[in-house]
């Protein structure tokens, strides 16, 4: 009994000092006439918020973990991930350690908050499921998500879910799906936040496949000259869309984009995010056994 007091002690500490490390990095954000919501530090400068939370472009103040406040304006917004981008005057912020894998089903989690001045706020949980894409009330299609059976108190939204080393796996929302909360992937959350930094809003990449991830078989492996294990199988190509119009085949496997390598559609639909739509493009395909690269003028997702 004393060592599993012993075990549910260390996780109980290892929880709180999550909430400590991940709680310096997490604001309030105050720009909407009801309560405050929260927002997660990316930059010295650069705060990402819950779009929906945030009603105004300016006269925007934010609330730090230490009691400072500074006032901030809107950079960049994109309704379809439910996120935007704030940038807070005078800089200095501590930014939050972004966890350096994609979040697990099962994994513990925690969701937190700073929706009021009192301080930091937690809810514990696991990660329930992960999928994605996803048709969302805003209109948009949310390229990859998160689900997790923790609370999302009023005013959690914008703020982060972390894992039990305080490291940011995700972005909460309420404000994408009228049922539940949602969160969005680290990795989806810092490309949009790069790419309304860049554009102010976020074009979104179609090529018009469908696909399905694949284990490249050895003997294709070799024709790579690297080491790569997964890639896209293509198991179906819209009709008039870019992908038809390059000549890729139901049957390619799409293993790179731009030299980039791509192991799962997640990737793929990040990489297509920002400023990629009319762009060209080199695609990296086995065919046959073949290693070759298809050229593709990458549309826009309307």
């Amino acid at each position: 009994m004393s060592g599993t007091n012993n075990l549910l002690g260390r996780l109980s500490e290892s929880l709180a000092q999550a909430v400590v490390k991940a709680g310096v990095s997490t604001v309030m954000v105050e720009a909407r006439r009801r309560m405050p919501a929260s927002g997660v530090v990316l930059t010295p400068d650069l705060v990402l918020s819950a779009d929906h939370v945030v009603e105004r472009d300016d006269d925007i103040r934010l609330l730090f973990q230490d009691g400072k406040d500074s006032s901030a304006q809107v950079v960049g917004r994109d309704p379809g991930s439910d996120l935007v981008l704030l940038q807070a005057s005078g800089g200095g912020l501590s930014p939050a350690d972004r966890a350096p894998e994609a979040a697990l089903v099962g994994q513990l989690a925690l969701a937190l908050g700073r929706p009021s001045p009192e301080g930091i706020q937690a809810s514990l949980g696991i990660v329930s499921a992960a999928g994605g894409p996803l048709r969302t009330g805003r209109g948009g299609l949310l390229e990859s998500y998160l689900r997790t059976d923790t609370i999302p108190y009023p005013g959690f939204s914008g703020g982060p879910l972390v894992d039990a080393g305080g490291r940011v796996m995700g972005i909460n929302t309420s404000g994408l799906t009228r049922s539940s909360s949602l969160t969005i992937p680290a990795v989806l959350a810092w490309g949009v936040a790069e790419a309304l930094e860049r554009h102010g809003s976020v074009p979104r990449g179609y090529l018009g496949i469908r696909s399905q991830p694949v284990t490249i078989p050895a003997l294709q492996r070799e024709a790579l000259g690297r080491e790569q294990v997964n890639g896209l199988l293509l198991v179906g190509i819209e009709e008039r869309s870019p992908a038809e119009r390059s000549g890729l085949m139901v049957g390619d496997i799409l293993v790179a984009m731009a030299g980039v390598p791509v192991n799962d559609p997640d990737e793929l639909l990040t990489m297509l995010v920002g400023a990629a739509a009319g762009q060209s493009s080199a695609l990296q395909v086995l065919r046959g056994g073949e290693n070759i690269e298809i050229q593709v003028e990458i549309g826009e997702r309307k």
